[in-house]
C-alpha cells in the first residue's frame, strides 16, 4: 500500500473511543483517511493513514514513539440493519437497565437478593404481555371472534386470507385458533433467533486472562462483563413462558373436555416452572471465568427449553384435530388468565417499589441519587406503560382493522379505561414542559448579568440561554417521575372503576378520552412499523435510532435476555486486550481518550485492567456523563467509591462545557463566574464555550457537546498525561 501508515505499538498511543451515534473513525481521529489495523467488520481499531507519504510536525505519527488510534464500536449499535427490529424491544432495555439502578448497601444484601427475584419475575411478565397482545390480537380477534361463523371476516368484502379460515373451520373453533396462533408463535421464534445472534456475537466473548484482581466495587468485579451462561438460562425461560402463553390461549376455552384441559394444565405447568426457575438466585448469578453454577440448573433449564415445543406442538396438533365447539361467549375463554397476570405484575411492582424504598433508605451515597434511590423503579413502571401501549396499540389497530365494535369485535372495558389515560398522559408531559420552560426562564435571568463581564451585555443573554438549557438535564428526574405517577394513579382509578362498576367508557368524556387515546396508540404502532421499515434501508437514520441503543445497552442483560444486546460485554474484553498490545512495557503508554459514552466506557475498562497494566495508562475523559447521569442514576455502580477508585488507578483529566447539556464535572463542578479556583488543578477542567469574543467580534460558534478534541485544553491535558518522553 502506498502512503504511510505506522503499524507499530511501541510508545504513546493516544487511543481515542467515541460516544454515541456511531462517530465513524474518520470523525473520531479527525482525519480524512482512516485505515483499520485490527478487529473485524464490526468493531475495529483504526489509524491515521497519510496518502502523500510519512508525515511531519508534532501532530504526525512517528512510528515507535507516538500515534493516534481510533477505536470503533458503533456497529454494534446501529451498524446493521437488525437494529430496526430492536424498537419493539424498549421495555426489555428498560427492565434490565432498572436491575443496575437498584440501591446496593452492605447491610442489605438478603433484601436485595429477593428484589433482584422480584425484578426477574416482573421482566417475564413483560414478555408475556407483549407475546400476550400479539396472542390475544391473532388469537381472540382474529380466531375466536372474527372468523366465527357469522362473524365479520366470513363476509364476502373480507380480504381472501382471512375469509378462508372463516368459510372452511366457521364452527371449529380450535382449528381456527391453531392456525392464528401461529402469528405469535413467530414473533417469540423471532425474539429467539434476535436473542441467540446477538448472543453469539457479544455475551460469549471472552474475558482476557490476567484482568483486575477481585474487588468490592461492583464495577471492577470481571463477573459483570462475562453474561454469556446466565443470559441463554433466562432466554430459555422466557421462550418457553412466552410459547406456553400461546398455548394456554388456544387450550383453555376447551378446558371442559378431558383433552382440552390436559392440555391446558400442560402449559400451565410450563409457565408455573419457568416462573419458579426465574426466582432462583442461580439462574441469572454472573460468575468469574472459572466458576460454575449447580449442574442441576443447566439440566432444567435445557428440560424446560424442551418440554414448552414439546407441549405447544401436541396443543396445536390435537387443536388442528378438533377439540370441540368450546367454551360460548363472543369474548375468548381464559381471559382471567390475563387479569390474573395484571393483578401479579401490580404486586410485584408495589414490592418492588417498597423493597427499593427500605433500600434506598439503608444506603448512604456520597451524592443523592436519582428519584431519592427508586430511579429502578420508575424504570421499570415506565418499561410497563411501554409494553402497555405497544400491546394496547396493536389490540385496537387489529380491531379498526377487523371493523371495531360496529362489527361486531369486543374488546373488554379496561382495554377503553386504559386507552382512556394517553391523553391525560400528554397533559402532563405538557405540563412537564412547562415547568421546564420556566426554570430555563429563570435560570437565564440569572445567569445574563453574571456573564455581562465575560461576554459583554450583546452576547450575555445569548450563552446565558445555552447553558440554561444545558442545566435543564440536571431535572432529568422529572419526567419520569411525573409519567409515572399519573400512569399509576391512572391504572388505579381504571382498576377501581372496572371492579365497581362505577360507569362505562361509553358516552361523555370518558368515550371521548377512550377514542382519543385508542386512536393515538394505534398510530404508535403503526408508526412504530414505518420507522423500523425506513430504520432498515437508511443508515443515517440508524446511526440516530442507535443513540437509543448506545446509552441503554451499555448494562448487560441481567433480568431481560430478549432486550438489544450488550457492546459492552464485547468491548471491554477487546480494549482490555489492545490495551494489553500496546502498553507491554514501561517505556509504552496508552492515553485512553473517551467522549460522552466513551467515557463511561474507558472508566469501566480501567478498572478491570490489571494494576501492573494501568501504571502506563492514563485517562482523558471529555463531554462525561459519569457524574451528571451515570453516578445520579446508577450510584451502586459509578457512585464516588467506584469513580475514587478510577482516579486513583490513573492520571485522570476530564474537560467540560457549562454549555454542553450531557457532560459535567466529575468531582468538582467550578463556578467559571465566582471567585474560586478556575479548575487547573485536580481531575476536571473547566473549558470556555462559545469562546470569549474579542472587542467588537461576533460571537464564536458554541460546539457544545462535540469536537472537544479540537479545543486547546484538550493537548494540553494530553501532554501533561504522557510520562514516556523520548
Amino acid at each position: 500500500m502506498d502512503g504511510f501508515l505506522d503499524e507499530t505499538c511501541e510508545g504513546v498511543t493516544e487511543l481515542r473511543v467515541h460516544g454515541v451515534a456511531g462517530t465513524p473513525p474518520e470523525a473520531t481521529l479527525n482525519h480524512p483517511h482512516p485505515r483499520q489495523v485490527a478487529g473485524d467488520g464490526v468493531t475495529g481499531f483504526h489509524r491515521r493513514w497519510w496518502p502523500g507519504g510519512r508525515p511531519s510536525g508534532s501532530d504526525a505519527d512517528v512510528p515507535e514513539e507516538r500515534r493516534r488510534e481510533a477505536y470503533a464500536w458503533g456497529g454494534l449499535t446501529s451498524g446493521g440493519r437488525t437494529v430496526a427490529l430492536w424498537l419493539p424491544l424498549l421495555p426489555f432495555s428498560l427492565a434490565n437497565l432498572s436491575y443496575f439502578m437498584l440501591p446496593r448497601p452492605p447491610r442489605g444484601a438478603r433484601l436485595r437478593h429477593v428484589t433482584e427475584a422480584a425484578q426477574r419475575l416482573f421482566a417475564l411478565l413483560l414478555t408475556g404481555t407483549l407475546v400476550g397482545a400479539v396472542t390475544r390480537a391473532a388469537v381472540d380477534l382474529v380466531g375466536w371472534q372474527c372468523t366465527a361463523a357469522g362473524g365479520p371476516c366470513t363476509r364476502d368484502a373480507t380480504p381472501g386470507w382471512l375469509h378462508w379460515l372463516g368459510a372452511l373451520w366457521g364452527d371449529e373453533p380450535s382449528k381456527r385458533l391453531a392456525v392464528t396462533a401461529l402469528a405469535p408463535l413467530l414473533v417469540v421464534v423471532l425474539l429467539w433467533w434476535l436473542g441467540r445472534r446477538t448472543w453469539e456475537r457479544d455475551e460469549r466473548t471472552p474475558i482476557p486472562p490476567g484482568a483486575a484482581p477481585r474487588t468490592g466495587l461492583p464495577l471492577a468485579r470481571p463477573r459483570l462483563w462475562h453474561g454469556g451462561a446466565p443470559v441463554w438460562r433466562l432466554r430459555v425461560v422466557h421462550v418457553a413462558f412466552a410459547i406456553a402463553s400461546i398455548g394456554l390461549a388456544v387450550s383453555a376455552p376447551f378446558a371442559g373436555s378431558p383433552q382440552g384441559l390436559a392440555l391446558t394444565v400442560a402449559n400451565a405447568a410450563v409457565q408455573v416452572a419457568a416462573a419458579v426457575l426465574v426466582l432462583l438466585p442461580w439462574i441469572a448469578r454472573r460468575l468469574d471465568p472459572g466458576e460454575r453454577v449447580p449442574s442441576w440448573l443447566t439440566y432444567a433449564c435445557r428440560g424446560l427449553g424442551v418440554a414448552a415445543p414439546l407441549v405447544f406442538a401436541a396443543t396445536i396438533v390435537l387443536a388442528l384435530a378438533g377439540l370441540g365447539t368450546g367454551a360460548p361467549g363472543r369474548r375468548l375463554p381464559g381471559a382471567e388468565l390475563g387479569a390474573f397476570q395484571f393483578a401479579l405484575m401490580a404486586g410485584v411492582g408495589l414490592f418492588i417499589l417498597l423493597a427499593g424504598f427500605v433500600l434506598a433508605r439503608m444506603d448512604s451515597p456520597a451524592e443523592q441519587p436519582a428519584l431519592g434511590g427508586l430511579a429502578g423503579w420508575f424504570a421499570l413502571m415506565i418499561a410497563a406503560g411501554a409494553a402497555n401501549v405497544l400491546g394496547l396499540g396493536l389490540l385496537f389497530w387489529t380491531a379498526t382493522y377487523l371493523g371495531g365494535p360496529d362489527r361486531g369485535i369486543v374488546l373488554d372495558d379496561p382495554l377503553w379505561w386504559t386507552a382512556a389515560l394517553v391523553p391525560l398522559l400528554l397533559l402532563g408531559l405538557l405540563a412537564v414542559a412547562v415547568v421546564l420552560r420556566l426554570i430555563y426562564q429563570a435560570e437565564t435571568s440569572r445567569l445574563a448579568p453574571r456573564l455581562a463581564h465575560h461576554y459583554g451585555q450583546r452576547h450575555s443573554g445569548t450563552v446565558a440561554g445555552m447553558w440554561a438549557l444545558a442545566a435543564l438535564t440536571d431535572r432529568a428526574g422529572l419526567v419520569p417521575a411525573v409519567l409515572t405517577g399519573a400512569g399509576v394513579a391512572g391504572f388505579g382509578a381504571v382498576a377501581v372503576i372496572h371492579h365497581f362498576h362505577v360507569l362505562a367508557p361509553a358516552g361523555g368524556l370518558a368515550r371521548l378520552l377512550a377514542g382519543t387515546g385508542s386512536w393515538a396508540l394505534a398510530t404508535v404502532v403503526a408508526g412504530l412499523v414505518l420507522l423500523g421499515r425506513r430504520t432498515y434501508t437508511d443508515p443515517r437514520l440508524r446511526r440516530t435510532i442507535g443513540i437509543l441503543w448506545d446509552v441503554s445497552t451499555f448494562w448487560p442483560r441481567a433480568v431481560h435476555p430478549l432486550g438489544p444486546p450488550c457492546y459492552t460485554e464485547r468491548v471491554v474484553p477487546e480494549l482490555i486486550d489492545r490495551v494489553g498490545r500496546l502498553a507491554r512495557t514501561d517505556r509504552d503508554q496508552v492515553i485512553l481518550s473517551g467522549h460522552s459514552q466513551g467515557s463511561v466506557i474507558a472508566a469501566a475498562l480501567v478498572l478491570q485492567l490489571d494494576p501492573e497494566l494501568r501504571r502506563r495508562v492514563g485517562l482523558l475523559t471529555h463531554g462525561s456523563p459519569l457524574r451528571r447521569l451515570y453516578a445520579a442514576f446508577f450510584p451502586a455502580y459509578f457512585g464516588t467509591p467506584a469513580l475514587a477508585a478510577v482516579r486513583d488507578a490513573v492520571r485522570w483529566h476530564n474537560l467540560y462545557r457549562l454549555s454542553d447539556p450531557i457532560g459535567g464535572p466529575v468531582f468538582r463542578r467550578v463556578d467559571p463566574l465566582g471567585e474560586g479556583p478556575c479548575g487547573d488543578d485536580g481531575v476536571d477542567r473547566f473549558c470556555w464555550d462559545p469562546p470569549r469574543p474579542r472587542p467588537g467580534q461576533p460571537l464564536p460558534e458554541a460546539l457544545r457537546h462535540s469536537d472537544y478534541w479540537l479545543d486547546p485544553a484538550y493537548d494540553e491535558a494530553l501532554d501533561r498525561l504522557i510520562r514516556v518522553k523520548r
